[in-house]
């Protein structure tokens, strides 16, 4: 049985949202035990509120938006399994058969109405709803692995490189000492700007980058990672007279995809061997690891987020079902309880929330208003 606040976070009715003051006791202790298990009650006092406040020193104030991805567009679909991943987890979303998916695409920041940029990390988020009372949620990037491997190092990255009040740009003294503080960000971030960018989300595959636990119906657990890989063919990113014109190019793009055709990926999990690192999300596994192919996600329906399925979901890595387990890696418990806060932030903004960048209209008139 999930939990209340789960319930009210995935309410699709975005009225339910108000509740939001019924349920904060029970949020905050939930988001208390996820700051406590991620290390976040230390001397240091990195708590969700002063990651917040690093978003907006990094991105500005954007009521009613998420804090991070904060542009981004809603799709629904269905996740259609291929059965293979059933012998190493006993959740339900993998035995055969169909199971919708209410999911978010969005670029990587805290401002809602940036230009699309080629090179802006992009993401997939995706909420499975097998039958009964259990829910998947993931987040995914196009990125290889993630620039950091803990909440600190992600505080210390955005402020780092959060624009100077008298330059409107990072300064590269802040930036070089986070460098030399954080080696394996460095290191990340190399294999980061050598990724392949494609032409848009339809052709971007996505990655889990932060490990997890599969485990199967006697008890086994296996350690594993995943990725949406997509099915049409992969096609080099040719943006500059697109970006010129449009600065929502890339999810205009999306939508006049997915409405000619549904878009589907297949989504591959990667198994860890003993050695694998599970607790640092910098380290890419070996090539050589076996995969299994889980079945096709498919995309059939965008809708903007002012009236999307996708608004009220808190795409919070740790709402799990039985058979799927975290795995030791700190920076999920960070990313759950950052989640949390940014929800209840926006949830009480609502009705001061401006338009979305992609609007109804928009969606409606087949990508460009």
């Amino acid at each position: 049985m999930k939990p209340f606040w789960f319930k009210a976070a995935t309410a699709t009715n975005p009225g339910l949202l108000v509740r939001l003051g019924s349920i904060g006791a029970v949020l905050l202790s939930v988001t208390g035990a996820f700051a406590y298990t991620g290390g976040w009650l230390s001397p240091s006092r990195l708590t969700p509120d002063r990651m917040m406040a690093a978003f907006r020193d990094a991105n500005g104030t954007h009521v009613g938006f998420r804090r991070n991805h904060a542009k981004g567009v809603c799709v629904t679909g269905w996740f259609e399994s291929s059965g293979q991943a059933a012998a190493i987890s006993k959740a339900a979303v993998f035995r055969p058969g169909r199971v919708p998916v209410i999911g978010r695409f969005a670029l990587a920041g805290g401002m809602p109405l940036q230009p699309d940029a080629p090179n802006t990390v992009r993401s997939m988020a995706l909420s499975f709803r097998p039958p009964g009372d259990e829910e998947w949620r993931t987040g995914m990037n196009n990125i290889p692995v993630f620039p950091v491997n803990s909440a600190r190092g992600f505080y210390d990255q955005l402020l780092a490189f959060s624009p100077d009040p008298a330059t409107g740009k990072p300064d590269p003294a802040k930036i070089k000492a986070f460098m030399a503080a954080h080696p394996e960000a460095a290191r990340a971030l190399a294999r980061i700007k050598k990724r392949e960018v494609t032409s848009g989300f339809a052709n971007s595959t996505f990655n889990s980058l932060n490990a997890f636990r599969f485990v199967d119906v006697a008890g086994g657990s296996t350690p594993v990672r995943w990725s949406v890989v997509p099915v049409r063919p992969v096609t080099a990113d040719t943006s500059e007279q697109s970006e010129a014109e449009d600065k929502n190019y890339l999810f205009d793009d999306l939508i006049v995809q997915i409405a000619q055709h549904p878009r589907q990926w297949r989504l591959i999990v990667t198994l860890g061997q003993a050695g694998d690192p599970t607790n640092d999300a910098t380290q890419p596994w070996p090539e050589s690891r076996q995969r299994i192919d889980a079945g096709t996600v498919t995309i059939d329906r965008a809708s903007s987020e002012d009236s999307g399925r996708c608004t009220a979901i808190n795409y919070d890595p740790l709402v799990l079902p039985a058979g799927i387990e975290p795995s030791d890696d700190p920076l999920l418990s960070a990313r759950s309880a950052s989640y949390a806060r940014s929800f209840t932030l926006r949830a009480e903004e609502e009705h001061e929330k401006p338009p979305s960048a992609v609007t109804p209209e928009e969606v409606q008139a087949g990508g460009k208003s």
